[in-house]
């Protein structure tokens, strides 16, 4: 299959490109063409799974082991077939012709080598530049993509900068080579709403100024359509669609594309229910959370404030949405409503009793009724411990539950949370992403909790199974009349399945209102900023969707 670019200034043309396992194995990427002419942007688009990551790495050689191009494919980079060319031949390609972002920057940065070290490595080694002209060249990047103070930034490591920073860094490293091509595989996949939007538009300003071509990497269709023009979808390694993005999202031919397409964020139908009418069940009063400084050799670090007076309340059965940038706070307090963070000051009450700060008896009995969905359950899920015993443990603290009942109990949850059940005698690593959330969702449920912290509980999942997911909470919760405050960065999540929304801003609740007031008509100009960053599908943000694909041509 072959996306025609519309240009006839052919950059990338992969033809017929087979990946399997070992020479004779089975085939990852099967059969797929494409042309990416000189200054477009192009995108595979796919699950987990589908292939695209692959293709994208074969372009430069960098398949890992035992994965392997099959003899008929072909790379053509300017009439150059890559997938035959010499090791050396690749070497002198790679970084200085043709540049790759990968989706998290601390695999790709050195830890051990300052920002500067690893900025002058390519310019050295495809440049042969002088160290004052390399030094001179890196700080004017650094500058370009808005860092505050270059010069220290060169002297700094990885560890020293956020997620957002380093992928900022990341790319100003790769562009400083000026390639012809950049292959961008889910650069923002990790990041927050502001942060994705903030990375997408750098992107595009950088590879605009130098005429650089883009292969973009994504499972995320909504964002794809807001900076792509032509998308090929994938899956199981076949090009099943490809096309205009736009086309693509309002009229997909392909049933794969069409599940994609409705898995796209969409507001729950009738609307939110607003402010519930059951009486208070949680209750937040001018809560205060101090994180120490930490210790270095001859002093400590000043002490950061996560959370500044919140006051906040939470009904009986309804869904409070958190939402707000990473480093707002909004997972520190969810934490300390449970009880695994202990407040510097101020009070949580539930069901009219105050939580004590001490976690004496009467706060652990009250701690029973609340539980927590953590945002990757793969570390939150005991690896040693089989799924039926992880579901059953929160069971072994009713007293009058025997081991038979707690067996049968145990596989109604499995079948509530649609797990079959001979998965229950596996293990965490034996299931998929969304198969160990369905797990740490019905451990959560097992005591039937009034109330129920949902971490994130999306953000690492497909787009496909995280609207499984949120369907899946919203019917649990429809059930058994759980509360829920349900975190996150995802505004688009947030539509699906909030009552109510508050935003968190460095600390503090800015504003707070039913979800369609919110989303609507928000007051606070943080709320705007974010609702203006977020990748929905919907008729108020077309025209930045248009006016960053323009700016992306």
């Amino acid at each position: 299959m072959t996306v025609a670019t519309g240009n006839r200034n052919t950059m990338l043309s992969v033809r017929n490109l087979s990946i399997s396992v070992g020479p004779a194995g089975k085939r990852v990427v099967d059969d797929l063409s494409f042309d990416l002419a000189s200054g477009d942007m192009l995108a595979l688009v796919g699950e987990s799974g589908s292939g695209k990551t692959m293709a994208a790495r074969s372009v430069l050689a960098l398949l890992p082991p035992p994965l392997v191009t099959t003899p008929d494919s072909a790379i053509l980079f300017d009439g150059q077939n890559l997938a035959r060319l010499a090791p050396q031949g690749l070497r002198a390609i790679r970084g200085a012709e043709i540049g790759m972002v990968f989706q998290e920057p601390m695999v790709s940065l050195n830890p051990a080598i300052t920002i500067g070290e690893q900025m002058a490595e390519g310019l050295r080694l495809h440049r042969r530049m002088a160290r004052a002209e390399i030094r001179d060249r890196s700080l004017a990047m650094l500058e370009r993509i808005r860092i505050k103070d270059p010069g220290k930034c060169l002297a700094a490591y990885p560890h020293e900068f956020s997620g957002g920073m380093r992928q900022r860094i990341m790319l100003a490293s790769v562009m400083l080579l000026k390639p012809r091509l950049l292959i961008a595989d889910e650069p923002t996949t990790a990041l927050d709403t502001l942060v994705q939007r903030d990375v997408l538009d750098l992107m595009v300003e950088l590879t605009r100024e130098n005429g650089t071509a883009v292969l973009l990497i994504s499972h995320d269709l909504g964002m794809v359509s807001h900076y792509v023009r032509d998308v090929v979808v994938m899956r199981e390694g076949k090009a099943v669609e490809q096309g205009n993005s736009t086309e693509v999202l309002h009229a997909p031919r392909h049933e794969y594309t069409r599940r994609l397409v409705d898995a796209l964020p969409k507001r729950s139908a009738g609307g939110s229910r607003g402010t519930v009418s059951g009486e208070p069940l949680v209750e937040i009063s001018d809560v205060v959370i101090d994180y120490p400084g930490r210790r270095r050799l001859f002093a400590r670090t000043e002490p950061k404030r996560a959370v500044d007076g919140v006051d906040l309340t939470i009904r009986r059965g309804e869904t409070l949405a958190l939402v707000g940038a990473s480093g707002s706070g909004k997972t520190t307090l969810g934490r300390a409503i449970v009880g695994l963070i202990k407040p510097s000051s101020g009070t949580i009450s539930f069901l009219g009793k105050t939580i004590a700060n001490n976690g004496g008896a009467d706060a652990r009995a009250l701690r029973r009724d609340m539980q927590i969905v953590f945002q990757d359950p793969y570390s939150s899920l005991d690896p040693r411990q089989r799924i039926a015993d992880i579901v059953a443990e929160p069971l072994k603290l009713d007293a009058g539950m025997d081991r038979r009942q707690r067996t049968a109990r145990v596989e109604d949850i499995f079948e509530e949370v649609g797990l079959t059940r001979e998965l229950l005698q596996r293990f965490p690593h034996q299931l998929s992403g969304g198969q160990r959330q369905r797990v740490a969702i019905a451990r959560a449920i097992a005591r039937r909790p009034a109330f129920v912290v949902a971490d994130e509980p999306v953000s690492a999942l497909d787009m496909t199974v995280q609207k499984q997911i949120l369907l899946l909470i919203r019917s649990l919760q429809a059930r058994y009349g759980f509360a829920c405050l349900f975190v996150s960065h995802d505004l688009g999540a947030v539509e699906q399945v909030a009552d109510r929304v508050a935003v968190m801003q460095d600390g503090r609740i800015v504003e707070i209102g039913d979800r369609d007031a919110v989303f609507d008509n928000p007051r606070h100009a943080y709320t705007r900023s974010l609702l203006d960053a977020a990748m929905l599908i919907d008729r108020r943000f077309a025209g930045s969707a248009d006016a960053r694909r323009a700016a992306a041509q």
